[in-house]
């Protein structure tokens, strides 16, 4: 499986960072993981920046998943099985904004990490280990019991 994930920012806190690597090197043999960073915009009024960062979202991906905590809830197991039969799939994280309505409404789904809010620098790592988990699923490993 070929996998993209498109995030606003550059990761700066040291142990998100450690946990994206951690999760990466985890997923290397089980799938093919880009991430792809989009620049955040710093200036302007939210609206502006949202409006700026989405256009840069939507030049990257027509088709993708959007991480947003208004998604759709699914447990470990459902989420292996929304990804099980892809060849590939792109996934959204937004800013620490969020993202535009434009990127919101061209998703093909939006799925919840979880009913709780967390930084975006902390849903990269969590996005991360539930693929894992996914794959892990999927293949029938023994992580997820």
């Amino acid at each position: 499986m070929r996998v993209r994930i498109l995030w606003t920012g550059k990761t700066r806190e040291n142990f998100a960072a450690e946990g994206i690597s951690k999760y990466l090197k985890l997923l290397r043999p089980l799938a093919a993981v880009e991430i792809v960073q989009i620049r955040e915009q710093k200036s302007g009024s939210v609206d502006d920046r949202l409006r700026k960062e989405g256009e840069r979202i939507l030049k990257q991906s027509s088709s993708y998943i959007l991480m947003d905590e208004k998604g759709r809830g699914l447990s470990s197991v459902e989420f292996a099985g929304a990804l099980k039969d892809r060849a590939q799939v792109d996934f959204v994280l937004g800013g620490p904004y969020g993202v535009s309505g434009e990127v919101r409404s061209a998703a093909s789904d939006t799925i919840s990490l979880s009913r709780m809010t967390f930084t975006h620098e902390m849903s990269r790592v969590l996005l991360l280990e539930q693929l894992y988990r996914a794959m892990d699923i999927m293949r029938g490993g023994g992580y997820h019991h």
